[in-house]
């Protein structure tokens, strides 16, 4: 009998390990065991994966890793480390960053003791006048979620906007969040410049390369209008 074998992805083998982790920390968990840093990381991003895997929405499977464990569930020090847990999680529309802040609940201090937040003056905007607005609709039959670092000349073809105002920029949204963009609406959003070295690479292979060369920008609308996205016409 010849012996099956499995060829997994890197996704699919770090998929795994994270569940196995997330499974010994539950164990341990059983057994009336404080967590650690890594296991508490595990079961956290596992939940939020598991939710995703179970048709609910980025808010509801963030809601769900925020859930799964409390102070009391973790060693001395834990919440002092790990203050946020990212994880990629597929939803039904896509993959997508979940950011799960505050991962074991609030914390019941003193509200004016340290490490207490109190208000102070109000911020300017974080992009100042380099900010622009583009209607965007949803052409396509199911939502569409676009993150908060995705270039978004290159988001999905059936979305419809002005993708020259849109090339070079990503949402001005907190980051790791995301806009969701139900079907046959149109939606308002700002988008922000990408900053640092402004070098695109990978997303939908429009760009890969420095945004600002010397062409750049029309060779990008040429292969969008040439792969049928809409609003590069």
């Amino acid at each position: 009998m010849e012996a099956v074998v499995v060829h997994l992805t890197p996704a699919e083998r770090d998929r795994l390990l994270l569940f196995t982790a997330a499974e010994l920390a539950r164990a341990r968990r059983a057994r009336g065991l404080r967590l650690n840093v890594p296991e508490a990381t595990a079961l956290i991003a596992d939940t939020v994966c598991e939710a995703a895997r179970d048709g609910r929405r980025l808010s509801e499977a963030i809601a769900a890793g925020r859930s799964v464990l409390t102070h009391e569930d973790v060693l001395p020090g834990v919440t002092n480390v790990v203050t946020e847990v990212k994880v990629e999680a597929v939803f039904d529309d896509g993959t997508r960053l979940a950011v799960v802040t505050a991962p074991f609940g609030p914390a019941v201090p003193d509200p004016a003791g340290p490490g207490a937040l109190l208000p102070g003056a109000d911020r300017p905007e974080p992009y100042g006048d380099e900010v622009v607005t583009v209607l965007v609709t949803n052409t396509a039959a199911v939502p569409i979620s676009v993150t908060s670092h995705f270039h978004f000349f290159e988001v999905n073809p059936r979305l419809r906007f002005d993708r020259a105002a849109a090339y070079g920029r990503h949402l001005a949204v907190p980051a790791g969040t995301a806009t969701r963009f139900d079907p046959g609406q149109t939606t308002g959003v700002r988008l922000a410049p990408i900053g640092g070295a402004r070098v695109v690479v990978g997303f939908a292979g429009l760009v890969d390369g420095p945004l600002d060369a010397p062409g750049a920008r029309e060779a990008a609308l040429e292969r969008a209008r040439a792969c049928g996205y809409l609003g590069s016409e």
